[in-house]
């Protein structure tokens, strides 16, 4: 800039040099040429100020270039310095020795990072016995049982929630000065864990539970929730679940499994429950008994053709099929109706409606079994007859229906169990069909009524 005014400035010297110089020679301008003279200087001294100008603001925007350069250089570098600071390795305590309390000598991340804030804490806090209660404490007590997982999944968000819940509650227990107890343990999970450990034992070894026997089966399920259930206590320590671990359960352990039994026990002797002939649903497949709230129903309303495990062709459901009892003495035959014929070879009574004057003559008789020449009393059953639906009598089969159940209680009938375990036909059936297929011998029994019917 000094430069370039003293440029300025010497042109303007020149000019005026110049000019004393004209006027030296002698020579008089004209007012005209003076003008114009006048006006050349001054369009001289605009185009130096027009240069000056432009070398200012040439040598400012050349400074703030070089100002941005630095800042964004800066920016990038700080940039990179956050990057590496929010790098999660950079907040992991890998050096903690387990069990021991998490050291914390590093820099806070500036982002939560949960796998970094939870690393370790949990195994000094089980080490510590922190949440192990204490059976001498004078504190009052508060204890909640954690509602078992089933031993052979894994925990869903149904668990997580239950789990968040029962901890807050412990927790603030614990904080208010109570001595604490968080049970936990896992369920054997019933049929779900036999079912699955039976696979097993035929992919592995080609045997069924009944091939081994109860005690080597129940070991194999103590096996396998070995094996798995771990995954389950290792979820509910992610959780941070403060449970005391020192009490851990399992619904098939030796302390449960007895005291089970006497509680079975005291309440029989105490005339609180009782054995006694009962319905249940039995699968022939799994070979055991299936609470009522493991049972699905389907409604069927026509002829339905469905597949049964142990056969290969689909069987037949939804068919009503007529047949009739011979009366003793004589006195005709009387028809019933059912859709499981097989099942007639467990028949032991007839049921009719007290007031249905088709069959008040036969009030106290009997009809006779066609296969076993059995004596089936006709009894008199408002409650489940009813009269004007199909022929208005009805086979009693108390021993594998509900509802005749309930009618050879009331009228105290003989109950005659027809099936085996596997859902074969046992031998109270009789020496032909005995050994048959359920499903087989519902053909069978038909067509053997059919053979009667003929002859």
């Amino acid at each position: 800039m000094a430069d370039s005014s003293g440029k300025s400035q010497e042109t303007v010297k020149n000019c005026k040099t110049e000019a004393a110089a004209a006027a030296s020679d002698g020579k008089e301008l004209t007012p005209e040429e003076l003008e114009k003279k006048k006006k050349k200087e001054e369009k001289a001294r605009e185009k130096e100020l027009k240069k000056l100008k432009a070398a200012q603001k040439a040598e400012a925007a050349k400074k703030a270039q070089g100002a941005s350069n630095v800042s964004k250089a800066a920016k990038k570098k700080s940039s990179k310095r956050e990057g590496e600071e929010e790098n999660p390795e950079d907040y992991v305590d890998p050096e903690t020795p387990l069990g021991e309390k998490k050291r914390l000598s590093r820099q806070m991340a500036k982002t939560f990072n949960p796998s970094a804030v939870e690393k370790s804490w949990y195994s000094w806090w089980e080490k510590s016995n922190f949440f192990v209660a204490d059976p001498n404490s004078s504190k009052p007590p508060f204890v909640i049982v954690l509602p078992p997982p089933n031993v052979t999944g894994a925990l869903h968000i149904g668990h997580a929630l239950t789990a968040a819940i029962e901890d807050t509650i412990i927790r603030w227990r614990r904080m208010s000065g109570y001595n604490t107890l968080w049970v936990p343990g896992m369920d054997h999970a019933g049929i779900a864990t036999q079912v699955v450990v039976e696979k097993k034992i035929m992919r592995e070894r080609n045997l069924t539970r009944h091939d081994i026997g109860r005690e080597n089966f129940v070991s194999e399920v103590w096996n396998w929730k070995n094996e798995y259930g771990g995954t389950i206590l290792q979820q509910l320590r992610r959780l941070g679940a403060s449970l005391d671990w020192s009490r851990e359960c399992f619904t098939m352990d030796e302390k449960r499994s007895k005291a089970v039994t006497e509680a079975f026990v005291r309440l029989s002797n105490e005339g609180l429950i009782y054995r006694a002939p009962r319905m249940v649903h039995w699968d022939c497949v799994l070979r055991t008994a299936i609470s009522d709230i493991e049972v699905e129903y389907t409604d069927i309303k026509e002829r339905t053709l469905l597949s049964v495990p142990g056969y290969e062709e689909p069987v037949e459901f939804g068919v009503l099929t007529s047949f009739a009892y011979p009366l003793e003495g004589g006195l005709g035959e009387i028809v019933v109706a059912t859709t499981r014929i097989e099942t007639m070879l467990g028949d032991t009574a007839i049921a009719i409606h007290p007031e249905d004057k088709r069959y008040s003559h036969l009030h106290g008789r009997f009809a006779i079994h066609p296969f076993n020449g059995r004596r089936l009393p006709i009894v008199c059953d408002e409650i489940l007859v009813d009269m004007n639906f199909g022929t208005g009598a009805v086979k009693i089969t108390p021993a594998h229906d509900p509802n005749d159940f309930e009618v050879g209680q009331r009228h105290k009938l003989e109950f005659i169990s027809i099936f085996t375990d596997d859902g074969n036909i046992n031998s109270n059936a009789g020496p032909y069909f005995e050994g048959m297929p359920r499903f087989k011998a519902r053909v069978a029994v038909t067509e053997a009524l059919k053979e009667k019917v003929s002859s």
